[in-house]
């Protein structure tokens, strides 16, 4: 059993180091690639101002978010939800940087760089020269995007565990059956409608054999025949 984490986070701006802090991070737990039903979403004070330009990307205000605790008072119940195990997140760079510097102002060790799984890098190996936003996977494979009218974190995760699963093959990833080198839409990404046969093939049993077994089943098994049932 494989278990990973997709995460997102909602911030106050573009760079901690320019005192930018986090304000909703959502997470989804996986379980051999498919999501369960566990899910943690926290909203966060920052203990700062929203800039207006950062509201209009994902909607929570100041006075939404003022009563809510600080990173210092959900930050065991973020720890123990993701665990040890692989963080599936979308430029992977920007969220650890702002969830390490949380995890360094109340005395945490950082995330390791190596432990994220990038779906940006999934998708460059796999669409090169393709764009590789949110909005433009879902749209590629399909994924409703109809409840996303602002960013969110929780929301964008959803989102991004439907889009990593298609990256990485769709529910079956175990089973390949096109030939090494070749995508699962064709070698230059596009799809490929299933191919029919012109004509059926012919019976692999002849008239006598078909008859045969036929006398058989009626002499041996009678109607209890699994072959009987319709």
């Amino acid at each position: 059993m494989t278990r990973e984490i997709v995460l997102d986070t909602e911030t106050t701006g573009l760079d901690p180091a320019e005192g930018h802090r986090i304000i909703e991070i959502g997470c989804i737990e996986l379980i051999d690639h498919v999501p369960t039903e566990k899910s943690l979403q926290i909203y966060i004070n920052p203990e700062r101002l929203i800039p207006v330009e950062s509201q209009k990307v994902h909607g929570i205000s100041d006075e939404f978010i003022a009563d809510k605790p600080v990173f210092a008072a959900v930050v065991e119940e973020f720890l123990d939800f993701i665990g040890d195990d692989p963080l599936v997140i979308h430029n992977a760079g920007f969220d650890i940087k702002f969830l390490n510097a949380e995890l360094a102002r109340v005395g945490k060790p950082p995330i390791p760089f190596a432990r994220a799984i990038d779906t940006i890098d999934i998708a460059k190996a796999k669409f090169p020269g393709a764009r590789y936003s949110l909005d433009e996977l879902c749209k590629r494979f399909g994924i409703d995007l109809t409840s996303r009218s602002k960013h969110g974190a929780l929301l964008d995760s959803s989102l991004l565990a439907q889009v990593y699963l298609e990256l990485i093959g769709g529910r079956q990833t175990r089973l390949s059956l096109t030939p090494a080198g070749f995508g699962a839409d064709g070698a230059d990404g596009a799809s490929r409608p299933a191919r029919a046969r012109p004509e059926a093939l012919p019976p692999r049993l002849s008239e006598a054999e078909l008859a045969r077994h036929e006398a058989f089943v009626a002499k041996e098994l009678g109607d209890s025949a699994l072959w009987a049932a319709r």
